[in-house]
């Protein structure tokens, strides 16, 4: 799955988080003073703050890549150490996009309220300018995402294509194995995919909460008091936390037991599949009374899934509405006592929803997670077959599946 397409694949995540914590040390260090050092900002008008931020971290990336594509040579280092590379470094600028739409929004609403308070204080010219400042940078950001949603498909479809170059290689020792076609054609298309928009997701949650966590704790200097508890320093921040916690926590007992039943419904269904692709050349096999307790396995199975759904469901929505209203809840005191204007608000907000999607990125992703997982079980026996594993069971034989089976 992954030493078919990443170098040392362990050690290239690990080495990526390492390099990545020791860039952002090293700018907090001194080195966002440097200041612009391509003259890039002076050419275009630009802050040079911002632009040195931007070539810094694109030289960060560059050493990262450069690094690995002379350390450990690998066939697709092109699309698995470059593209990683570039993908990551893209949703970095994305979230960047992000960070200054939230300190426009501060800007733009803080017109408003003088607007609305003080009739004809705000010159509409500048009311428009503001909303063009708006369009320049969603424009910037629509181009980025598309350009890096087409990019990304390439990317995971490459991913797809050395997985199977694989196992396409080894199909003369493979065939045998039960399962071997459904593993090589249909899971590895499914785990591309679910990486294309999984993996997409877990690197923007990262990206975002180092972005905004800063953000939020700055902004947080205006939120004395918290509804109950009282005076509490930093207290957003830390509201945003426990209840990220509380909710990855909750919906993990609520659906422990899912990646269990996922990775059994492929096997059931499986069998069932099994008999009836045998039936079509052996009059002697796939017999009604086969088939009833075979469809039995998976009509058991489904039933199962449903009901643990049934209460994860409970679990995750009713979080998820109390939630949309928590923040305001955590506002009220302030908010009463006139503590801040309509435009560091709407800051506050932003940013505490973007630091707590973040944080819930498990939340929002059980269901496809657990697929995920399913899916690296059934790849991983697959391959400990492949190695010569005999415990390494693919799929149940047809012949052991009966109706009580659990």
């Amino acid at each position: 799955m992954f030493h078919s397409f990443f170098p040392s694949p362990r050690l290239f995540v690990f080495s990526g988080a390492f390099w990545g914590l020791a860039c952002i040390l090293i700018w907090n260090l001194g080195v966002y003073d440097w200041g612009d050092r391509l003259g890039i900002a002076a050419l275009f008008g630009w802050d040079p703050q911002r632009v040195w931020l931007y070539e810094f971290n694109a030289l960060c990336y560059l050493l990262f890549a450069g690094f690995w594509y002379w350390w450990a040579p690998h066939p697709w280092a092109r699309w698995s150490v470059a593209g990683s590379t570039l993908i990551v470094f893209a949703t970095w600028f994305q979230v960047q996009l992000d960070v200054m739409v939230n300190e426009w929004f501060g800007t733009f609403y803080n017109t408003i309220q003088k607007a609305l308070t003080e009739p004809n204080s705000v010159d509409v010219s500048d009311y428009y300018l503001q909303l063009a400042t708006f369009l320049q940078i969603a424009t910037i950001y629509i181009l980025t995402a598309v350009i890096v949603a087409f990019f990304t498909s390439h990317y995971v479809f490459r991913w797809r294509t050395a997985m199977n170059d694989h196992y396409v290689a080894l199909w003369p020792k493979i065939r045998h194995i039960e399962g071997a076609s459904q593993r090589v054609q249909e899971d590895t298309m499914l785990f591309a995919k679910i990486m294309e928009s999984l993996g997409s997701r877990l690197i923007d949650a990262v990206m975002t909460l180092i972005a905004f966590l800063p953000i939020l704790w700055t902004l947080s200097s205006h939120i004395k008091v918290l509804p109950i508890v009282g005076e509490v320093p930093q207290a957003l921040v830390f509201v945003a936390i426990l209840w990220s916690v509380f909710g990855t926590t909750l919906l993990a007992l609520a659906g422990y037991r899912l990646p269990g039943l996922e990775f059994r419904n492929q096997r059931v269904e499986a069998a069932f599949r099994k008999e009836l692709v045998l039936g079509e050349d052996d009059a002697n096999r796939a017999a009604p009374p086969t088939l009833t307790d075979l469809f039995a396995n998976v009509r058991k199975n489904y039933f199962r899934i449903y009901l643990n759904y049934l209460y994860f469901n409970i679990a995750r929505y009713s979080y998820l509405q109390a939630g949309a209203i928590l923040p305001y809840v955590a506002l009220g005191p302030t908010i009463v006592a006139a503590g801040f204007t309509l435009g560091v608000m709407q800051q506050i907000l932003r940013a505490f929803q973007r630091v707590e999607n973040s944080f819930q990125f498990l939340v929002f992703s059980w269901t496809t997670i657990v697929e995920l997982i399913s899916i690296y079980k059934r790849l991983s026996a697959f391959e400990r077959a492949i190695a010569g594993d005999e415990q390494a069971a693919i799929e149940f034989e047809a012949d052991k599946v009966s109706p009580t089976s659990s």
